[in-house]
């Protein structure tokens, strides 16, 4: 694809139909992302972000308009050769975790290492891979223990490790702070911005928050199921140790970041 681009929605179009109420969740959207890219889709509850989001991954089928991820149309797969494509190439990082609670840390980071067949990868293997992402998400002794004995942020930080463990090309997460206080939130993004820089990895971030947004590359605004604006953050990333060209940043951005709020809702 040109220019690094990996994600790219061209006039998509997806309906959900109840029976009772007919919603038009995306209505014609375009959108390209590059390589590498850590981009945060912004807009009002109901807008879209996270079917545009599941449609995206092909989670979710579109009725109309074309998705294409590093070059293939989603569209153009079966159900099978899609899901094998998302657990090779694909990463999913949920507000609340999903972990199975059950298994241990270590066990829930391994699981999809050892579902994805086409891998062929050994429990032994797994089980190293695992522990390795445990360690890179800053959580090398917790592998025994399970979900109810770690923290919230511990928990999403297994989260991470889990989407991360087969090295996606493309991370998806949808409110992945939504459920954790602003210290741990930012303690999570930190990790998500950093493990972005190191590995080169793709994040497509649905949030609600201004904050979190802003330390993205850019940001998605939406309205109705469309792109309304693509505001440029200023500076355009903020490294781990919270220092940009040498000096300390507080993740402020230009007044010309934020479109205006009030008209995207209303108008």
């Amino acid at each position: 694809m040109p220019d690094n681009v990996i994600i790219r929605a061209k006039d998509v179009q997806k309906t959900y139909n109840t029976g009772k109420v007919v919603v038009q969740a995306l209505r014609g959207l375009d959108l390209e992302v590059k390589q590498g890219e850590m981009v945060a889709i912004m807009g009002p509850s109901g807008c879209g972000k996270t079917t545009l989001l599941n449609t995206l991954s092909g989670l979710d089928a579109i009725d109309e308009g074309v998705i294409e991820i590093d070059g293939r149309n989603l569209a153009k797969m079966s159900d099978k050769e899609r899901t094998a494509y998302r657990a090779a190439n694909m990463g999913f990082v949920f507000q609340f975790y999903n972990l199975l609670p059950v298994l241990t840390a270590v066990e829930n980071v391994e699981m999809p290492l050892l579902l994805d067949y086409s891998s062929r990868i050994k429990a032994k293997e797994a089980r190293k891979l695992a522990g390795e992402a445990l360690t890179a998400v800053g959580l090398p002794d917790q592998g025994d223990q399970r979900p109810t004995e770690l923290s919230g942020g511990q928990q999403q930080r297994v989260t991470i490790a889990r989407a991360l463990v087969n090295k996606p090309a493309i991370v998806w997460a949808d409110e992945p702070t939504g459920d954790l206080d602003s210290k741990t939130s930012q303690e999570i993004m930190d990790l998500m911005r950093r493990l972005n820089r190191e590995n080169g990895q793709t994040f497509v971030i649905v949030t609600h928050s201004l904050e979190i947004g802003e330390q993205c590359d850019r940001i998605v605004w939406m309205k109705d199921g469309l792109v309304v604006g693509e505001p440029q953050p200023q500076p355009t990333a903020v490294p781990a140790n919270g220092h940009v060209n040498g000096h300390s940043s507080d993740h402020s951005k230009s007044a010309t970041l934020v479109p205006d709020l009030q008209a995207i809702s209303n108008n």
